[in-house]
């Protein structure tokens, strides 16, 4: 399933005195870091000492000017500084004292820049002026170089944007474009401006060192989760500080790992410009504009300085709760997008990278007039370029070392890791200069048992020829299953449509081996996943034949999103469908692996049936806090189910099981049963007729408390009859949860210790259909 992204474009005032940055330390972080290893200084804009620094690199340019602003929007510029350019590692710079920019240039308050560019396809001459054409030769020329000086550049290294292209109040994208109709527009008055910051001292708390294998995942949008909720007061609702004051509640669920879709800066603000409206709106924000900025909409203080010490507050909240902060990050693609017209070369937006350096931050088709996408959203961003890599890890730097974030979800993975700048698309899981290599190579990821490192999870597929890449990617990352996902779904809404064996399912729910076993990686490498923002929820994958994009506000309207969703209504029985919703989230904290769900799912949040809610910044995609009886109850299902898992390490292992009987007592670590209570055969494991399954954990091999747990699965629609295999010497079976509707209510899981005895060896235990079945041995 792929989604469909719009690019989006916001305004902001600040106030942050330039002389308060004179007593503060250097920056330090992802400003320092590849880049600066490569070319002998950090690039970007800092205070140093009682000067401001600018260092920004093109290869290909043969001109640029700083341009200082003392406002974001409404004023002209403050100052116009050439910048020089060194031969040797292609960077160019210019320092100014502290003093001029104060007394000479009258900025005292927040010191906003923008670059402009010439090169080859436009040269400079001394007659150009803003607006004008002077020098102009070609939009674009046939090394693909795009420079125009009438479009005001971000610097890609920016810590922070002072708002976005389009605003409410500026809503004309067309003066970033290039072509015959917009080259001599200048974009200046309405751009984005970096801000210089100084280095902030605002703390990140103690990150949690948890292994991986031990997280449960929550993936969420960080204004998704506080708009809706008037726990939160008004001003904060929407925002990081909002998001932090969520932490105790997420922990209190069992959550130990908040994912948060993209907060580094993207275009957003017009989705303030018709509140109703849908027409290019942006709330996912797959479009980045700046790597380095968090977005500033998502701040409560949006001054100069604001954002960046808000994330930070935010991270240490979620720390001092025992919360890794993951962050979902768009590396392969920018918010520059592609060509307005497919059959246009010379019509593009200009904001950063393409205006600076086209064929070294962008792969392009083998004319150099038009972009690489085998990914269909714009353009691939050339991750193979060295600099361009450097870019990318320097950013994460900066969000890991100085944001404080402990882990990473990358969208559309494969690009980070072909081998072709230009004319192709070649993927490497070996070779040592892809970008995904370099990244774990310079930050290790976090070793199995915990500690230190980071998190590192690829979505490791796009659309394009050779870019579905499960399984396949490097060690040191983890990767979302979509195999999980589809397996899980085709055995629970295609019966009949879709073929799952038994010994499909082992595989998904022993931790995917056939993916990860081969190339050394372990379960925990496999993020198990049964929805995600893309797409249904869980409760609408059990309530949905088809998707319904084409609703009225708030649930739509919404273009795209997939037609195979492999979801069904459950012949549109209530009950049903919540014992649907529960096997789904016993799918995820039963197998092994790193389970993920998404926001709202712990209380059946629903979109009625929009799969592609990528536009919708809407009470229909914001969490919410006022729930239905049934909708606590599973919350509370949901809840208790997460505290089993965490507390049964035999469900989260560190490696892949094995069926031998490591300490004589009859059992093997993991055994496989048919209802019957028998060792499937090949004939079992292969037959797609066969529905039903269970499993045996040896807890006393595995590290658990108890001493054995058994899963059965009854997939099938009617009852099925399972005999219970031995619990250990001594021991009986004692029930933690039935999925069945009979059971359904607030002790649906029981409380440890308060698990009803059913029996013990040969014990026969009828499961009623589609249903699943957790014992304990005690």
């Amino acid at each position: 399933m792929r989604r469909r992204r719009r690019i989006a474009l916001r305004t902001a005032t600040a106030a942050l005195a330039v002389t308060a940055a004179l007593a503060a330390p250097l920056p330090s972080g992802g400003l320092v870091t590849p880049a600066a290893a490569a070319t002998g200084v950090p690039l970007g804009a800092r205070y140093s000492g009682t000067n401001v620094e600018f260092r920004i690199y093109s290869s290909r340019a043969t001109r640029i000017d700083l341009y200082l602003y003392g406002t974001a929007t409404g004023s002209q510029e403050a100052a116009v500084l050439p910048l020089t350019k060194d031969a040797a590692t292609n960077v160019w710079s210019v320092t100014v004292p502290v003093t001029t920019v104060q007394q000479q240039y009258g900025i005292t308050g927040p010191l906003y820049y923008g670059y402009r560019a010439w090169g080859p396809n436009w040269p400079y001459t001394s007659t150009w002026t803003k607006g004008s054409t002077a020098g102009f030769v070609a939009d674009v020329d046939a090394a693909g170089n795009r420079f125009n000086p009438n479009k005001l550049l971000t610097d890609p290294y920016a810590r922070e944007l002072s708002h976005d292209p389009v605003t409410p109040t500026a809503t004309d994208a067309s003066v970033y474009g290039t072509g015959p109709q917009r080259r001599a527009v200048d974009s200046a008055p309405q751009a984005p401006k970096g801000i210089v910051l100084p280095d902030d001292s605002t703390s990140t708390g103690t990150k949690p060192t948890r292994a991986l294998k031990d997280d449960v995942v929550y993936e969420v949008h960080v204004r998704g989760l506080t708009e809706n909720d008037p726990s939160v007061p008004a001003a904060y609702r929407g925002t990081y500080k909002g998001a932090a004051l969520k932490a105790a509640g997420l922990a209190a669920l069992g959550v130990t790992a908040v994912e948060f879709l993209p907060v580094q800066e993207t275009q957003n603000d017009a989705n303030d410009v018709d509140p109703t409206g849908t027409a290019g709106d942006n709330y996912w924000g797959y479009s980045t504009l700046d790597y380095f900025a968090p977005d500033r909409r998502y701040a409560a203080d949006r001054s100069s300085g604001g954002p960046t010490r808000e994330f930070k507050a935010m991270v240490k909240a979620f720390h001092d709760a025992g919360i890794k902060v993951f962050t979902d990050v768009v590396y392969n693609h920018t918010g520059e997008g592609g060509p307005w017209n497919a059959s246009d070369k010379n019509t593009y937006n200009l904001f950063s990278l393409r205006g600076l350096d086209n064929p070294t931050y962008y792969s392009l088709s083998s004319d150099m007039q038009s972009p690489w996408d085998n990914t269909g959203v714009g353009g691939n961003v050339n991750t193979y370029n060295p600099v361009t890599r450097n870019l990318i890890t320097d950013s994460l730097a900066y969000w890991k070392d100085d944001l404080g974030v402990d882990g990473f979800r990358f969208d559309l993975a494969p690009v980070l890791g072909n081998t072709c700048q230009h004319g192709c698309f070649q993927y490497s899981r070996t070779d040592p200069n892809t970008a995904l290599n370099r990244i774990t190579a310079l930050m290790p990821a976090r070793p199995a048992a915990g500690g230190s490192g980071t998190d590192w999870i690829a979505e490791p597929w796009a659309l394009g020829s050779g870019t579905y890449q499960v399984g396949n990617f490097p060690t040191g990352w983890s990767e979302w299953n979509d195999k999980f996902r589809d397996t899980m779904r085709r055995d629970q809404n295609a019966m009949g449509a879709e073929n799952v064996t038994p010994s499909d399912l082992a595989t998904r729910f022993a931790g995917s081996s056939d993916l990860y076993q081969p190339n050394g990686r372990a379960p925990f490498n496999s993020v198990n996943f049964m929805v995600a923002h893309d797409g249904f929820t869980l409760a609408d994958l059990y309530r949905c034949n088809t998707k319904n994009n084409t609703q009225a506000w708030p649930y739509g309207p919404s273009d795209g999103g997939s037609d195979y969703n492999l979801s069904w209504d459950q012949g549109g029985n209530a009950a049903d469908q919540r014992k649907a919703a529960r096997n789904g989230l016993a799918f995820l904290m039963l197998s092994a692996g790193t389970p993920m769900m998404t926001g709202g799912d712990e209380y059946l949040r629903s979109v009625n049936c929009n799969n592609n809610p990528y536009n919708l910044d809407s009470s229909a995609n914001w969490l919410t806090t006022s729930l239905t009886g049934d909708q606590s109850t599973f919350r509370t299902y949901a809840e208790r189910l997460i505290a089993f898992r965490k507390a049964h390490p035999a469900l989260h292992p560190a490696n892949f099981y094995n069926s031998t009987d490591g300490n004589g007592n009859g059992m093997g670590a993991l055994d496989w049963f048919t209802p019957a209570g028998s060792t499937p055969d090949s004939a079992y494991w292969s037959n797609p007729d066969n529905h039903a399954l269970a499993r045996r954990y040896d807890g006393t091999e595995l590290g658990d408390p108890n001493s054995a747990i058994y899963v059965a699965y009854n997939g099938w629609s009617g009852d099925v009859d399972f005999t219970l295999p031995s619990p250990g010497s001594g021991k009986s079976w004692y029930r933690v949860t039935d999925t069945s509707t009979w059971a359904e209510g607030a002790d649906q899981v029981a409380r440890p210790g308060s698990e009803a005895a059913v029996g013990g060896t040969g014990t026969v235990y009828r499961l009623h259909g589609r249903a699943v079945l957790v014992l304990i041995a005690k």
